[in-house]
């Protein structure tokens, strides 16, 4: 059983990736319409930031809880 940790740990990780997810949407939007070229490159990297917490790891015993 998951313990209120690992909870707490899978719902800020993936908020925190769905945040820099819209972030990078809202700049491609802007590279479109107001920022041609600054829009994309800084969508680029707000994008590679929330791949980055989507894919993070959690503690071990939370990782075990997962899996098992």
């Amino acid at each position: 059983m998951k313990s209120n940790q690992c909870v707490s740990q899978n719902v800020s990780k993936y908020l925190l990736g769905l945040v820099f997810l819209g972030l990078s949407l809202v700049f491609v939007v802007f590279g479109f319409t107001l920022l041609p070229i600054i829009g994309f490159v800084i969508a680029a990297p707000v994008a590679g930031v929330s791949y980055y917490f989507f894919r993070t790891h959690l503690n071990d015993q939370c990782e075990i809880d997962a899996s098992g």
